[in-house]
């Protein structure tokens, strides 16, 4: 399952959107990572975002997923 990410001004308006896919960090964590360019107000930017699930480091082999190695 991939995540959407929405990046808004601070009054709602969309800048633009993200798409996080499931990740399996090089740490041992798992969660999500997506990156893209994006511009605000004529000005390009790098972006990324990263969600990691909290005691997925020390989870056990078998509930870990391998949807996407680091």
């Amino acid at each position: 399952m991939n995540l959407i990410v929405e990046i808004k001004t601070e009054d709602g308006k969309p800048i633009s959107v993200l798409v996080a896919a499931p990740k399996n960090f090089k740490t041992g964590s798992r969660g999500y990572h997506g990156q893209g360019k994006i511009e605000i107000d004529g000005k390009r930017y790098q972006t990324q975002v990263q969600l990691v699930e909290i005691g997925s480091k020390n989870a056990p082999a078998e509930e870990k997923t391998n949807d996407e190695s680091a």
